[in-house]
């Protein structure tokens, strides 16, 4: 039987800047986070000067601010941080976007809304908050709730530029709306899983105003992603039904793979490599002079042989993949053929729920767990060699007989890390979201 919160309960939790600069050191400024994955959509965090050991004492800690749930990561621009958090007040359900000056940690605004939002929400072990990351871009922010809340608000202040309820206006499931935006060109692109036809659309972002919409196929947690490659520029989705690559000028399809998956396990962002992308655990040769694409590995059709993690998404260096797996380890493999080089343990707990974000920092990777901690090692072909290791959040949310934090970080001059309780779980155990 289902238990309802009580209304007065609240899920509070804390966003953290924690500094890994190097004393006196002379820091070349990095560029800013501003979306999920980073500036280029990559995870890699361009900064220098960062310490190559972590102090015996732990790390240093600039500030904190307290938030209510959340899931997806911080962005960060123009020196301000941004973040999405939602509180459950039954029957209402309260979404806010934060805004906090990157340096201090103060509050600079704060825009909160009620949503649309299921009965399921305030069931014991169903609460959540907001799973899509924010983008900035050119003096906006845009911002996916959990629901289909679709709002454009002025960066600097706070203001409503424009908002859409895409729950109402796209019919769409009482399923979280979880894959972060994407931006490209004059266009604000997000998948949705809507009717009719409405599985992706796209928006102009200046006005808000449907551009077009594609595909009837169901969201996942999976966020579009777009790469230039076989003369054109492809979106890249992944539903329920299928791997799609559409024109992301008009929506029109160019290639589709067909993979029935359960949402809880299409999560990791598709990452991109020279001529090679890769959705998880499926690895696809696209053709170079059209917009096509062959499956290159695994070749069994079986979706447990193509999900490498349900919780994090893969990081494409090379001729190697380093990514978590559903069992919790780290591993390496050959991105030409699927084989595992290697595979390491005791990175994170080796139980259903584990995540590994890696973002790459010069010659070495920086990786978070769901144990809430950071770590900092040299991931190559040769091997997995950890340097350091700090407990950084402590994990607030409940899942699988422990407390775990999923949502992964973004950088800047000093870390903005998630909240300490950023995961949430649904129907289905070991359920995260890549977000985002």
């Amino acid at each position: 039987m289902c238990m309802r919160i009580a209304p007065t309960t609240r899920l509070r939790t804390s966003l953290a800047a924690v500094g890994l600069f190097l004393p006196m050191a002379a820091v070349a400024r990095a560029d800013d986070w501003p979306q999920w994955g980073g500036p280029t959509h990559d995870g890699v965090w361009a900064e220098t000067g960062i310490v190559e050991s972590f102090p015996s004492e732990g790390l240093p800690i600039r500030w904190r601010a307290a938030i209510a749930m959340g899931f997806s990561s911080p962005v960060v621009a123009g020196g301000r941080v941004y973040v999405t958090d939602a509180e459950l007040l039954d029957p209402r359900v309260r979404e806010t976007v934060h805004c906090f000056d990157a340096r201090t940690g103060q509050r600079l605004w704060r825009y909160s809304s009620d949503t649309d939002h299921p009965d399921w929400i305030f069931m014991a072990g169903q609460q959540r908050g907001p799973g899509a990351t924010p983008v900035v871009r050119d003096g906006r922010l845009y911002v996916l709730g959990m629901f289909g809340q679709l709002t454009c608000l002025d960066a600097g202040e706070g203001g409503v530029l424009w908002t859409h309820n895409l729950l109402r206006t796209y019919q769409l499931r009482d399923f979280p709306t979880d894959g972060s935006p994407w931006l490209e060109g004059d266009l604000l692109i997000v998948a949705i899983g809507g009717k009719p036809g409405a599985g992706v659309v796209a928006f102009e972002k200046q006005s808000g105003r449907e551009a077009w919409r594609a595909l009837d196929e169901l969201s996942t947690h999976s966020s579009p992603f777009v790469v230039s490659a076989g003369a054109a520029r492809q979106l890249i989705v992944w539903t329920q039904q299928s791997i799609v690559s559409l024109c992301p000028d008009d929506g029109r399809t160019y290639w589709r793979e067909p993979m029935p998956t359960s949402a809880d396990y299409a999560v990791a962002t598709p990452v991109f490599h020279r001529d090679r992308l890769l959705i998880s655990g499926l690895m696809f040769q696209l053709d170079p002079d059209r917009p096509a694409a062959s499956v290159l590995w695994p070749s069994s059709r079986a979706v447990a042989r193509r999900i490498l993690s349900n919780t994090s998404t893969p990081l494409f260096r090379g001729d190697h993949v380093y990514s978590a797996r559903l069992s919790g380890s780290l591993a390496c493999l050959d991105a030409r053929t699927g084989e595992t080089v290697w595979e390491t343990r005791g990175v994170t707990d080796e139980r259903t729920g584990s995540s590994i974000h890696l973002t790459v920092q010069g010659d070495s990777v920086l990786l978070l767990t769901n144990r809430g901690e950071l770590i900092r090692a040299h991931v190559a072909p040769e091997g997995y060699r950890e340097i350091s290791r700090a407990p950084l959040i402590e994990p607030t949310w409940p899942f699988g007989g422990r407390n775990v934090a999923w949502a992964s970080p973004a950088t800047r001059s000093a870390p903005v890390l998630p909240p300490c309780g950023v995961s949430f779980r649904l129907i289905i155990p070991g359920w995260t979201p890549a977000a985002r």
